[in-house]
């Protein structure tokens, strides 16, 4: 992911208000964060419980969807549908997202299951376990990456951007 500054990640919401917008958190340790390491850029608010944001790169923009986190967790062990991660090692959250445009602002929501911590990008990155005999696992990694990107700018494109 390209490094973004404060004022691209304000710019880049496709389902927020002006004023949701300027009342958000940017991310702590946002100076120090290692853009190449990052597929999207998703962090929760701490002045507003149950709100997060993610931002992708989509056909040459940043698109970034202001999510709300459901007031339950799941009943079951959940996982990711961003990253598909199987270990399980990570809170999973339902999150939904207003549409965008006219859809958004008659109510149409779309959700998903992510990471609570939005810690998907450290996770696909790991080299998974050995599968079998001959398992090329740099490649599982590369896909698992490639997946990860796909994910996420498919839920982007469901908000209608």
């Amino acid at each position: 992911m390209l490094p973004l500054t404060e004022r691209d990640i304000r710019a880049s919401f496709v389902n927020a208000s002006r004023k949701e917008v300027s009342d958000l958190t940017l991310p702590s340790g946002f100076d120090e964060i290692v853009w190449d390491r990052l597929d999207y850029l998703g962090w929760a608010d701490p002045k507003f419980p149950r709100r997060a944001y993610a931002i992708v790169a989509l056909e040459g923009r940043h698109v970034g969807m202001l999510l709300q986190q459901a007031e339950q967790r799941t009943a079951a062990r959940a996982q990711c549908s961003w990253c598909d991660d199987v270990t399980l090692t990570n809170d999973v959250q339902f999150f939904a997202a207003r549409k965008a445009g006219p859809a958004g602002r008659k109510g149409d929501t779309v959700g998903t299951l992510v990471c609570a911590n939005f810690g998907c990008s450290a996770v696909v990155r790991k080299l998974p376990p050995l599968a079998y005999e001959g398992f090329d696992r740099e490649a599982a990694r590369v896909e698992r990456i490639r997946r990860l990107g796909e994910n996420v700018r498919g839920f982007a494109r469901a908000l209608g951007v």
